[in-house]
């Protein structure tokens, strides 16, 4: 015991005559990574949630402990088939939970391209309500021209567009056979370059590079289309992903989001490579300066 005691003695007499080692570890201990945190104004351009009173106060929760001013929510991507009377439901959800929070929620807007005439409806009915943008899933494909008039509509009100999309092996950029247990109507990369390149003057977001996909893939296909966003929301926190959609897209094109996993979502932009400046672009000034184009002011 005495030598033991006399070693760990040692090592630190040692350690402390290099100043490097005192250097470092004065550095160390005056790091706070609150501090980083609270840098930046966030902007959540991808939240969601079932709408019940417990789900809304956890995801506030994290919101407050990490300081993100707004979340832009609605519901989850789900299996139903959506119609109508379901859609409206859903988009209810969204709105009396907005009413609650009007500070701290804004709400976006599900619909069904099948039923093009209520969807149509359903637009004008949601934007009135104070909804900003839509969060469309994989009913129809995203260049299907089911929905060229939704399209049309959407991007004539500059509202922008949402929607999933999947890039992973048998889905996507992938060219082989490969049975991934996903609906033959789930856009892909390809879709929404398709369907941004048939309106360019429209605004297309695609959920979630972080969300267990192929994001550089998705990246690479949207390198020059200058009209389709991504948002880093999801819980896959690769090193490099963040930096990699800078490199390929610009720092204009990529919105923070956190699809639920908050610390993960702050935590991979603040370790980026990026400079301040590019990362309170992420963080909240690139949204806002698409939601401007429509109108919608964040105070």
């Amino acid at each position: 015991m005495l030598n033991a005691g006399l070693s760990a003695t040692g090592m630190v007499m040692m350690a402390s005559s290099y100043p490097g080692v005192a250097h470092q570890k004065s550095q160390e201990k005056e790091f706070d990574i609150m501090r980083e945190v609270r840098k930046f104004r966030k902007i959540d351009a991808y939240a969601t949630s079932n709408f019940s009173a417990e789900n809304i106060r956890a995801q506030l929760d994290f919101a407050d402990r990490l300081e993100i001013e707004k979340l832009f929510i609605a519901n989850p991507m789900t299996p139903i088939k959506a119609n109508p009377d379901e859609f409206r439901e859903l988009n209810d959800r969204v709105i009396k939970s907005v009413k609650q929070y009007p500070n701290r929620l804004v709400g976006q807007f599900t619909l069904n391209p099948i039923y093009q005439k209520e969807s149509l409806e359903e637009i004008d009915r949601c934007l009135d309500m104070g909804l900003r943008g839509t969060r469309l899933y994989n009913q129809v494909k995203i260049n299907d021209p089911l929905y060229f008039p939704i399209i049309e509509k959407l991007s004539g009100r500059k509202v922008l567009i949402f929607m999933h999309g999947e890039c992973q092996l048998g889905v996507g950029g992938y060219r082989m056979k490969y049975d991934a247990g996903k609906l033959p109507s789930t856009s892909t990369p390809d879709d929404f370059v398709d369907a941004a390149t048939r309106y360019p003057e429209a605004m297309f977001q695609f959920a979630h590079i972080g969300g267990g996909g192929d994001w550089e893939c998705m990246c690479k296909s949207f390198e020059q289309v200058p009209n389709i966003y991504v948002d880093t929301g999801g819980s896959n926190n690769e090193e490099y992903i963040v930096d990699f959609a800078l490199k390929t897209l610009g720092e204009d094109r990529l919105f923070f989001g956190t699809d639920n996993s908050f610390y993960q979502s702050v935590g991979k932009i603040l370790s980026s490579n990026l400079s301040e400046s590019q990362k309170r672009k992420i963080f909240s000034e690139n949204y806002l300066s698409v939601l401007q184009k429509g109108g919608y002011d964040v105070a």
